[in-house]
Order: C-alpha cells, then structure tokens, then sequence
C-alpha cells in the first residue's frame, strides 16, 4: 500500500510557473513507477508525465512537452512536477499516482493521491 499527498496547486496568471510535490508514505517508493495525471471539468483523466522507479528518461505529454518537469527524489519519497510557462488550458485538478508498470493509462495505477487545484488564468 501507497499513499500519496499531492501539494503546490494554486491559481497563477498565464506565464506563471508552479511546482507540484507528491509525498509517498507506506511501502518503498522507490518499487513504483510514478505518474502525474490530470483531469480539467468535462474532460477525461489524462497522463502528464510518467517517470520509471529509477528516474530515467520521464515521458510527457505532447501538451507540456518544453514546459513541465517531472522528478522523483526516492530518498524523500517524493515526485516533482515543475511548471512552467502556463497556459489557461492547464487548467485542472492534479494527481500524483503510482504503479508497478510504467504507463500512461490510468488504470495501469493502483495507488491515487487526493489531487490538488491548478487554475490558471488568462
């Protein structure tokens, strides 16, 4: 078992950056592949960015591609989402997820944080 707190959210102007943490607790962390995942109203859940148990070679989506970064620091059982560049389309709920495969489908993630608002505004 997992558990994960995602924290940073908040409301920015277009331009801005954010950084989101995800705090991990429970078994090792380092045994899971993390992914960052968001959901804006209406839309379905989609995969931000993803990165292996060892940190290499992070995939992003097409959308943040130049703009966000994702990092894990397994001895803090943490992961990293630094944003930068906003876009109003940004626009979202956050969460931090982790799993035994490295995927960009949700349902290939077991263990789920609470999420964490990001608005961004024109």
């Amino acid at each position: 078992q997992v558990q994960l707190v995602e924290s940073g959210g908040g409301l920015v102007q277009a331009g801005g950056s954010l950084r989101l943490s995800c705090a991990a607790s429970g078994s090792t962390f380092s045994d899971y592949n993390v992914g960052w995942f968001r959901q804006a109203p209406g839309k379905e859940r989609e995969a931000v960015a993803v990165i292996s148990w060892n940190g290499v070679s992070p995939y992003y989506a097409d959308s943040v591609k130049g703009r966000f970064t994702m990092s894990r620091d397994n001895a803090k059982n943490s992961s990293f989402l630094q944003m930068n560049s906003l876009k109003p389309e940004d626009t979202a709920v956050y969460y931090c997820a982790a799993g035994r495969v490295a995927t960009i489908q949700a349902a290939g993630y077991s263990y789920w944080g609470q999420g964490t608002q990001v608005t961004v505004s024109s």
